[in-house]
């Protein structure tokens, strides 16, 4: 990943002085769990309708209740992402689910549906209602439209750009809410409908079945050029078994890379003072599908910057360490999106795409005895004596070692640790705390 170094300063001052919110992903109740633990202030989650995570873990309401519960030991909050674009028939029943979140302890819903805002706004006044990116606002005037609605908080299109925040934040004083870190929508965000053609999923009802990141092939009509090629001929020259139409011609050879318009990643850890300095004030991380070791490191990365920023702007160096840790987490090539300027050919990904996660969760840290160095881990991947780990934690957490001895909890000594959610004794190298997580390379 490139970092950059602070290219601009603005001339606005924020509207709210108070620290900016980390808004981090939660898919399941464990998810929710490791997302505060490890520095979110707020997550957002799914319930079982009206979401456009249809294919995640989403919470039931007696789960929502649980996740809210231990949000509040940690002072954080949870969101319900609320966001479909509703047909008729998805009407029914929204008052009433609306009302239930409420009285889960939900703070505030996401919707971009303005007979769902209506209902919400009308129907349960104590719900915080956020405008979801799903609206695609980018200008301010838009945002005061929504503002005078009653909406306390603003999440942009992903096409926003640091002018045209630092523009609405000089001219509506309301929360804004800017993704900063996860996948980009090859389409402008959250209006695609390749999936809805090519495969009867609805994109904008929870469906999206990620067309975006398919391997594609180019043909001509060889009729138009006045030529004529076999049926066999053709398919001996796809790359791929296609079911190919009369006189279609391959333009790609066998040994080609089949075509792909899947956008690069967003990671602005980069452009923490940017950030802050233009007056973003909930910094949102994609991801209700990723996994837990992808929510934990980059929830905690985030955290130690926006903390260390915050204590002294002046003296504020961006880590490397920091830039190592997100790399260990990345599914994709990463780039700063469209704050900067709009993305171009060399922000997307044409080639096969080389997995950038050389690292597995392999274990989380249920105790530690400090007189004896022993770690009880529950084992999340297979480890064995001999492999070359980490550990890391909150707040910056963090050391290398090499597994020795495995026990398991009756003393008796273990090969590896090769059973999901096995409970296995170890010693460890530095002190480490319940909840800490250990991961190995692939």
């Amino acid at each position: 990943m490139e970092t950059v170094a602070v290219q601009r300063k603005f001339s606005g001052k924020r509207n709210r002085l108070d620290k900016p919110e980390l808004l981090a992903p939660a898919g399941n109740l464990e998810k929710l769990k490791f997302a505060i633990h490890y520095g979110a202030d707020a997550v957002y989650i799914g319930g079982q309708a009206y979401g456009l995570r249809s294919n995640a873990d989403n919470f039931s309401f007696e789960e929502m209740r649980e996740g809210v519960e231990f949000a509040k030991k940690y002072g954080a909050k949870v969101f319900v992402a609320t966001n479909i674009y509703a047909h008729n028939e998805d009407i029914e029943g929204i008052e009433t689910y609306l009302q239930n979140l409420y009285n889960a302890g939900i703070s505030a819903v996401i919707v971009a549906d303005p007979a769902i805002i209506d209902v919400a706004l009308r129907a349960v006044p104590g719900l915080e209602v956020h405008l979801s990116t799903q609206q695609s606002t980018l200008n301010w005037q838009a945002v005061k439209f929504w503002k005078d609605e009653g909406l306390p908080r603003v999440v942009l299109g992903r096409e926003t750009s640091f002018e045209e925040i630092e523009e609405i934040k000089a001219h509506v004083d309301i929360e804004i809410e800017a993704f900063i870190h996860g996948a980009m929508c090859s389409s402008y965000s959250g209006r695609c409908v390749l999936s809805n053609h090519f495969t009867d999923r609805d994109s904008n009802r929870g469906g999206c079945c990620q067309s975006c990141r398919w391997k594609y092939d180019l043909f001509e009509d060889a009729r138009e050029e006045g030529v004529w090629v076999s049926e066999e001929e053709m398919q001996m020259q796809a790359p791929a078994p296609f079911n190919l139409g009369e006189n279609q011609i391959p333009l790609f050879e066998k040994q080609d890379n089949a075509f792909s318009m899947g956008s690069k990643d967003l990671c602005m850890i980069g452009h923490i003072p940017e950030l802050i300095d233009v007056g973003v004030d909930s910094f949102k991380i994609e991801g209700r599908m990723k996994s837990i070791h992808y929510v934990a490191t980059v929830v905690n990365v985030y955290r130690q910057a926006i903390d260390s920023y915050m204590a002294d702007p002046e003296n504020y160096v961006l880590k490397p360490e920091w830039v190592e840790e997100m790399n260990k987490a990345a599914n994709r090539p990463l780039n700063t999106g469209f704050f900067y300027d709009t993305p171009d050919h060399e922000d997307h990904i044409y080639e096969p795409e080389e997995k950038a996660v050389p690292y597995d969760f392999a274990g989380l840290v249920m105790d530690y005895d400090a007189a004896t160095g022993m770690a009880t881990i529950q084992q999340r991947n297979h480890f064995k004596p001999g492999d070359q780990i980490e550990f890391f934690g909150p707040g910056g957490t963090f050391f290398k070692q090499v597994v020795g001895e495995l026990q398991d909890e009756e003393g008796n000594v273990l090969d590896a640790a090769r059973h999901p959610l096995q409970r296995v004794k170890m010693k460890v190298d530095q002190p480490i705390s319940y909840f800490d997580m250990m991961r190995k390379k692939k």
